[in-house]
Order: structure tokens, then C-alpha cells, then sequence
């Protein structure tokens, strides 16, 4: 068993805005907010073949399900198209990240599998990790190096924005009997 060394996320991370970080001259990919705009590539895994349990005789046996399989495929591609518009896909479309195309597809699978009522509690969890691994979550974009960059564009336009009047409440007033 190895000891010392760095270890996945033991630690304070990285950052930025430190000298220490400045010296080593540590410093995040900034990832377009706006996200991926390119074409999707296909989706590399075969079909998820879907069967259900039917009974005949006392006995249990699997049959293949034709319209659960088109509706786990229809979603796979749905879920598979909208990942490319995230700003991760950004870097995911670099040839250097090219070798990751198969661990975002299993994601994917497991998203899907983790949406229907019979995913098990290592199905959850295999999906953290690949969201991890993909760059979905806060952590796994600081573990790669990565982070969404601010849409300066919108924040300007904000800035212009202009400002609605402010609509002072109606005051009551009321006379009072200065003789009581």
C-alpha cells in the first residue's frame, strides 16, 4: 500500500487567486458559458437491449420489450444531445479529450437507468463518479482543471438594464383631534 503523496481531493484545492498557486503557475481552462454549439457526435454504445418477466406455467422467464428498448434509445439520444450544449463539451470536443467519449455515453446509460424506479443505490453511485469524471459536478470541474466562464455579455446587459420606477406605497393619512 502506497503512503504520502497527493491524493484525489485530500486537501484544500488549488486555487487561483493564491500566491501559492501563482508561483506554480496554477490556473483553470475557462469553459464558454454559453456552452457547445457544434455538431453532437454519435452516440457510441449499441442498444440498450430492455426485456420484462412474463410467467407461463409457474415459470418465470424474460422476453425482449420493443417499445421500452425505442423509448430507452429515444431518451439515451435526448439526454446524449443536450450534454453537448453544456459548457464541458466545450472541452470534451478537443481531440486531447477524444478518449472520454465512452465514459460520457456510460453517464448518460446510468442517468437513464438511474431515473427508473428499479436503480439501485450502486447505480446512484456509479452515476456521481461519472459525473465526476466528465466534469458535471463543481468538484469534477476543479479536479480537471476546468471552470464555466462568466458571460460577461449578459452581465453587461444587465448593467444596462434600465431600472423600473420605484412605486412609493399609498400613505394614509389621517386627521387627528389635537383637543381630545
Amino acid at each position: 500500500m502506497a503512503s504520502g503523496g497527493r491524493r484525489n481531493r485530500s486537501g484544500p484545492g488549488a486555487s487561483e487567486t493564491s500566491g501559492r498557486s501563482d508561483r506554480r503557475g496554477y490556473s483553470l481552462t475557462a469553459l464558454p458559458a454559453e456552452g457547445y454549439d457544434s455538431d453532437v457526435p454519435a452516440f457510441p454504445l449499441p442498444t440498450r437491449l430492455v426485456s420484462r418477466w412474463e410467467y407461463e406455467d409457474k415459470r418465470r422467464f424474460q422476453v425482449y420489450d420493443e417499445d421500452a428498448t425505442a423509448s430507452v434509445k429515444d431518451r439515451e439520444l435526448d439526454l446524449w444531445a443536450w450534454l453537448w450544449t453544456t459548457p464541458q463539451a466545450c472541452a470534451w470536443s478537443m481531440p486531447s479529450e477524444s478518449w472520454r467519449l465512452h465514459t460520457i455515453a456510460m453517464y448518460v446509460r446510468t442517468f437513464v437507468v438511474c431515473e427508473g424506479s428499479d436503480a439501485t443505490a450502486a447505480d446512484k453511485g456509479s452515476l456521481h463518479r461519472f459525473a465526476d469524471q466528465i466534469g458535471m459536478t463543481t468538484a469534477g470541474l476543479a479536479e480537471m482543471g476546468w471552470k464555466v466562464a462568466v458571460d460577461e455579455t449578459a452581465v453587461k446587459r444587465e448593467e444596462k438594464a434600465p431600472e423600473e420606477p420605484k412605486v412609493q406605497p399609498e400613505r394614509r393619512l389621517r386627521a387627528v383631534n389635537a383637543q381630545q
